[in-house]
């Protein structure tokens, strides 16, 4: 079996940048039509839809909050209207605002919980129902993935707005699966650990090598590592796994 997607739509959230754009470029080289959103990033949405044209994908980028339910609501439409009816769905949009618990602020609960959990549930949502209003017609089926974390499932100190909101993902990635299930759908979910994006490589190198540390394979993981299994899932090589959640830390949760 291929990863081939030839003719697929496939949309992706917070795709401007790191993992995300890692993941548009991995589904559009395996040849869907890729629309992704992003928040107050139009430079990279630009260069990165301009790269793409480059290439002869076709993709689409555009605004939007996934903490709001009618912008993503808008954004699945205009990314329909423009591409065609969706068959991929990839949350990854997320944010971070750490802190311990006894110093952690209601407004920083509530922005990660927002984008990350209720985020995810708001795509999981208007991809689910337009699947479901798909059901036997000749377009029928779907993949969801969504991206979730090691620290969902193993905690983190400092980051209990995030580990919770991705141990939050892990859990509505198998119940949707068991409600999508019947509609050919398979929904996943991704468990990075520490990734080398961007902003990672900013940390101090004490952090990135007690990271790697952990690891048993004594690399971090790139964004395109993350892609590849992220466009596996979306494939039809992966069309017998659902409700999976897939580390992909290089051992570090092990």
């Amino acid at each position: 079996m291929s990863y081939q997607q030839e003719g697929s739509v496939a949309i992706v959230s917070g795709g401007s940048r790191g993992i995300g754009a890692a993941i548009v470029r991995a589904l559009a080289d395996a040849g869907c039509a890729v629309a992704f959103s992003h928040v107050a990033d139009p430079d990279n949405a630009a260069a990165l839809v301009a790269e793409l044209a480059h290439k002869g994908h076709r993709a689409y980028a555009q605004e939007s909050d996934v903490s709001d339910a009618a912008a993503t609501e808008a954004f699945f439409c205009a990314a329909e209207d423009r591409l065609g009816p969706v068959r991929v769905v990839v949350c990854n949009a997320g944010i971070t605002r750490d802190g311990v618990l006894w110093k952690m602020s209601d407004a920083d609960w509530d922005a990660v919980i927002g984008v990350n959990l209720t985020g995810c549930f708001n795509q999981v949502r208007a991809a689910g129902q337009r699947f479901r209003a798909r059901k036997g017609s000749e377009i029928a089926g779907g993949r969801i993935v969504t991206i979730t974390s090691i620290n969902g499932l193993r905690g983190k100190f400092g980051q209990l707005n995030y580990s919770a909101s991705k141990g939050g993902i892990v859990a509505m990635t198998k119940t949707a699966a068991r409600e999508l299930g019947g509609l050919g759908v398979t929904v996943n979910a991704v468990a990075p650990g520490m990734v080398l994006t961007e902003m990672a490589r900013g940390l101090p190198e004490d952090v990135l090598a007690r990271a790697r540390a952990e690891t048993v394979l004594g690399r971090l993981a790139d964004p395109e590592d993350i892609a590849a299994a992220v466009a596996f899932l979306c494939s039809d090589a992966a069309r017998h796994v659902t409700g999976q959640c897939l580390e992909v830390d290089g051992g570090q949760n092990m």
